[in-house]
């Protein structure tokens, strides 16, 4: 082979290719159109010699020679990218901007403490929170633009993921509800009347899904975009909403709420913080995802009572 031919970009493609088995994938994980993905793995095929990816059935599979070059290939990228990154980031001088996406209920919980401490360590670095978007619709050209993500699940294949913290759904109510300590039973629960939360890119609340899954259906009054406008609904009205426990908490006393146990625990809800493999070893995404993670782990913390 020689490598005065070769571009170092293929060797990248090929990576993404081997840690996802999909062209599809790959090309978000590394922010190439789908296309450009197909027209890599051609080109990779001829130099190496190697179909790389082969159907198998309705899945594309390795081959043994693909499944030998992982390893090896993640060694040799990893060291080439440590050539080329500055040795640490000087945050009290940075300039940097931040693009960061979080679903409105991340946004109220993380950003307030995570700005006081980057207004202490890095007083010129900006955040820009862009509009939430589902997976379906977080295309290769946007993941491009994004240092970081906060959501639920692993929906974004090209990313790595890091549980940031965990918490519970609760009934929201507003104080002075007519049925509130009652709603811990079944029969209320269903016979009230909810506010479903449909984020962008979703087709119904995911605890609907959930629900029906168990052969119950809710009484839905009205959809809404966020948690944060189910809240402030619920808190003018005798509606109810599912809601994590800890965004209860934090808008309980401002909007003179309070929270109810439901009679069906759908269990943990655990957030996630996604970083983009172009961003693994950069010293400034480094020194993000280390802020975010202390705030995350800090929500587990109790507060202290004042005096």
């Amino acid at each position: 082979m020689n490598l005065n031919s070769l571009d170092l970009n293929l060797l990248v493609a090929l990576d993404a290719l081997l840690r996802e088995a999909s062209v599809g994938r790959a090309a978000m994980r590394i922010g190439l159109s789908q296309p450009a993905a197909s027209h890599a793995l051609r080109r990779l095929r001829e130099v190496l010699g190697d179909p790389l990816l082969v159907r198998t059935g309705a899945r594309m599979e390795l081959t043994p020679r693909a499944q030998a070059l992982r390893g090896p290939l993640a060694q040799a990228l990893d060291q080439v990218r440590g050539l080329f990154i500055p040795d640490d980031f000087d945050a009290a001088s940075s300039e940097r901007q931040f693009r960061l996406m979080m679903p409105d209920l991340a946004v109220e919980l993380l950003v307030p403490p995570l700005m006081a401490k980057i207004a202490q360590a890095a007083p010129n670095v900006r955040l820009d929170i862009v509009p939430w978007r589902g997976p379906a619709i977080f295309s290769a050209e946007f993941a491009r633009t994004i240092d970081l993500v906060i959501s639920i699940g692993d929906a974004f294949k090209g990313f790595h993921r890091q549980l940031l913290y965990a918490d519970r759904d609760a009934l929201a109510v507003r104080r002075g509800h007519p049925v509130s300590v009652k709603l811990a039973r079944r029969d209320a629960f269903l016979k009230a009347r909810h506010v479903a939360v449909v984020i962008r890119g979703q087709n119904e609340d995911l605890i609907d899904g959930w629900l029906r899954a168990k052969g119950i259906e809710r009484r839905i009054a009205l959809v809404v975009p966020g948690y944060l406008e189910a809240l402030h609904i619920v808190a003018r009205t005798d509606l109810v909403a599912f809601v994590p426990r800890r965004l209860i908490a934090a808008l309980a006393k401002p909007l003179s709420l309070t929270a109810v146990t439901p009679p069906l625990d759908p269990g943990i809800d655990e957030q996630f913080m996604f970083y983009p493999t172009r961003a693994q070893l950069d010293p400034g995404s480094i020194w993000l995802r280390h802020l975010m993670l202390q705030t995350g782990r800090e929500l587990d913390r109790p507060k202290r009572k004042a005096a």
